[in-house]
């Protein structure tokens, strides 16, 4: 009884390992490699998988997902003569397990190499200035001429990107004082060129101000003008009026004597106020020179009369 309990047991036992050794759970986006007898047998896929025991067995495990790799960074010589560092990171995935086991030994360390030499080959075809310009055409560069030989490896690159591109210290302080000098040409040139359009506009204000004061001043000169011949006009239309007046005054009855009386009392006031603002006075040689002056200033009115009368 004994014994038979023990060799179930066994049995149990046996077929537990058995089935430990045999059953299979591949997760997602994984895929195993199964040999049978040391032969390529399939590929698994994810899920539950029985294999024969102790005939198959998991040779080989792939990850489907994208995976990254750091490439180191390196040294390169550019196409003028300078060193740098450079590093990168690249980007592939498996696509094809069966190849990626029996292609190649290692195929990330296949890739990290090959994206080095490219990338070395790269930038030894560009100026020192170009590497930093050029990153997307170095980038694609890599990524072609390493997934070309990768296509035998089931494995696709997806990308590469350059990570950092470090020259020489002696190169970085000559490259930030060129950059320096050309910030401080710019300034140069924009304060330059600001001081020569504020010279332009204070020029053009002058301009504008001299011809607006030219024009005001003309202006006023016309006004002036225009005053002054109406003043004129005015002054000529009243005295042409105040002799009119005259005239007719003359022509009625008295005017004669009044306009000799006027002529007299004029006379006598403006040779009194003589006498008061002069010292010295000039007296008329005789009294009928004041009769001669009122006759000379009754005649020029008769005159005077007389064209009015013939008008």
């Amino acid at each position: 009884m004994n014994a038979t309990f023990i060799a179930m047991a066994l049995l149990a036992a046996l077929i537990v390992v058995i089935i430990v050794k045999t059953a299979v759970i591949v997760p997602q986006k994984s895929e195993y490699i199964i040999e049978r007898l040391g032969k390529y047998n399939k590929t698994l896929g994810a899920g539950f998988h029985i294999l024969f025991p102790f005939l198959d067995r998991v040779s080989y495990k792939f990850s489907l997902k994208e995976e990254v790799l750091d490439i180191v960074s390196q040294t390169c010589i550019t196409k003028d003569n300078v060193t740098v560092e450079v590093d990168g990171l690249i980007y592939l995935q498996v696509v094809d397990s069966k190849r990626a086991a029996y292609g190649i030994n290692d195929y990330r360390l296949a890739s990290s190499q090959l994206a080095q030499t490219t990338l070395r080959s790269s930038i030894g075809k560009i100026d020192l200035d170009k590497t930093f310009e050029e990153r997307e055409t170095i980038n694609a560069q890599i990524v072609e001429s390493i997934d070309e030989a990768a296509q035998a490896w089931g494995v696709k690159v997806l990308r590469y990107e350059v990570k950092d591109i470090l020259p020489p210290e002696s190169v970085k302080n000559a490259m930030e004082a060129q950059m320096t000098a050309e910030r401080e040409k710019r300034a140069a040139i924009a304060k330059s060129e600001g001081e020569r359009q504020s010279t332009i506009n204070r020029a053009e204000g002058e301009r504008q101000n001299a011809i607006l004061r030219s024009e005001g001043e003309k202006q006023r000169r016309i006004n002036e003008a225009e005053g002054r011949a109406q003043e004129i006009l005015a002054v000529a239309r009243a005295t042409a009026e105040g002799l009119g007046a005259i005239a007719q005054q003359l022509q009625m009855p008295g005017g004669q004597e009044a306009a000799n009386l006027r002529v007299a009392e004029q006379y006598i006031t403006e040779f009194g106020r003589l006498a008061k603002t002069s010292n010295t006075l000039v007296i008329p040689a005789s009294v009928s020179d004041l009769t001669g002056m009122v006759g000379t200033a009754m005649t020029a009115l008769e005159k005077v009369k007389g064209e009015t009368g013939k008008a």
